[in-house]
């Protein structure tokens, strides 16, 4: 079927029918993610004027790489799929764009060459990418991961096997996938001497998606992996505390309700998910013309005030956990900054934030205008 996305207009496989997946995959709820990847892209080289290559690792359609080739970048997409590299080619030629298209394993032309941007986009989990990106990328590895089960801890077995880390499923469940995978690649670009650090990332729908900057050398890799560190969680009441190094020390008892019923996640990315000024650049950077252009904006204006606080509260849950009535979130915020503590909604959904108050400390600055 024809479709235009971000000016561009394309030929993409038609809708899974009868249970069967096309062998070239196209999926328009992922055209948030493609928008701010443009947005990203433009964003970083009126920074770094240098980035001029960019490598689209699983092209499927091609639409990622037509749409940065037509905003200027030197492409090349590859794809195992032999359908894919006819489309992709077909894609380019239909829009008058010239780009690359390789008919290889991603993971040998990125050890054969060097590229500026490496953009991961598989089917599931990114990990088994993430090792020749960070060998051979110059600046920026953008990723995101579909496998959001296993991430949070949904799927325990395939995220500890995906991701070499203990994730869990608590009621933070978007956070807890964000900060595993970011702790993955962390310690995948670790291996090669290169820092990373997150520009702007997001859980959204059925993905994680983030952009990271590289630092090639072994200091700033060090850097990154101080980063990381494991998240205690009390099952019981919500109370959930950081804990920075590569050695778990877990609670024996829950701190607020005494409770034995305690989770230990990690290791997980405890820093900044993204660099505000950054982010600020990206929302200045999406065009009217873009179709999520007002989600993205406010998404990136949401990412913007977060608060760095390696998890997020769910205002329903906690009113439910306490056997009270939730309030209005502008409200609910309020009570806790009247009461001395720092808090900001999170983009992972309406009735999510953030705050450095604890669970306690949350309830006592609230608790009276809930009722």
């Amino acid at each position: 079927m024809r479709v235009t996305e971000g000016g561009i207009e394309l030929e993409v496989p038609g809708e899974q029918t009868e249970g069967v997946e096309e062998s070239v995959f196209y999926n328009p709820r992922q055209e948030l993610n493609r928008d701010l990847t443009i947005a990203t892209l433009r964003a970083f080289r009126d920074r770094e004027d240098r980035a001029e290559s960019y490598l689209d690792a699983m092209t499927a359609s091609g639409v990622r790489g037509v749409r940065a080739a037509a905003d200027g970048w030197d492409v090349t997409c590859c794809d195992l799929e032999a359908d894919a590299v006819s489309l992709a080619r077909e894609n380019l030629e239909r829009n008058g764009l010239e780009a690359r298209v390789e008919h290889r394993n991603v993971n040998a032309l990125a050890h054969d060459e060097a590229f500026d941007v490496i953009d991961l986009d598989p089917y599931g989990t990114p990990m088994p990418f993430a090792d020749a990106a960070f060998a051979r990328c110059r600046d920026l590895v953008c990723v995101t991961a579909t496998d959001t089960a296993p991430l949070c801890g949904a799927h325990f077995a395939s995220g500890v096997r995906s991701y070499s880390a203990v994730p869990q499923n608590t009621d933070y469940h978007a956070e807890m996938g964000v900060r595993i995978l970011l702790s993955a690649l962390a310690r995948s670009a670790a291996r090669f001497d290169v820092g990373v650090r997150p520009l702007l990332t997001h859980a959204t729908s059925h993905y994680v998606r983030t952009y990271l900057e590289l630092d090639r050398k072994a200091s700033a890799a060090d850097a990154a992996v101080d980063e990381l560190g494991f998240l205690y969680h009390c099952e019981d009441c919500l109370y959930r505390e950081a804990d920075p190094g590569l050695v778990a020390d877990p609670l024996e008892a829950c701190p607020h309700c005494e409770g034995e019923r305690l989770l230990t996640a990690g290791p997980v990315w405890l820093g900044s998910v993204r660099d505000r000024e950054f982010v600020g650049a990206v929302r200045d950077a999406i065009p009217d013309a873009f179709d999520t252009a007002k989600n993205g904006r406010k998404l990136c204006a949401t990412l913007e005030a977060e608060l760095d606080e390696p998890t997020h509260y769910d205002q329903h849950k906690l009113c439910k956990n306490w056997g009270l009535p939730a309030n209005a979130m502008a409200d609910f915020l309020a009570d806790l900054r009247a009461a001395g503590f720092e808090a900001s909604p999170a983009h992972y959904g309406g009735t999510t934030f953030k705050t450095d108050a604890t669970v306690g400390e949350v309830r006592d600055a609230t608790e009276e205008n809930l009722v």
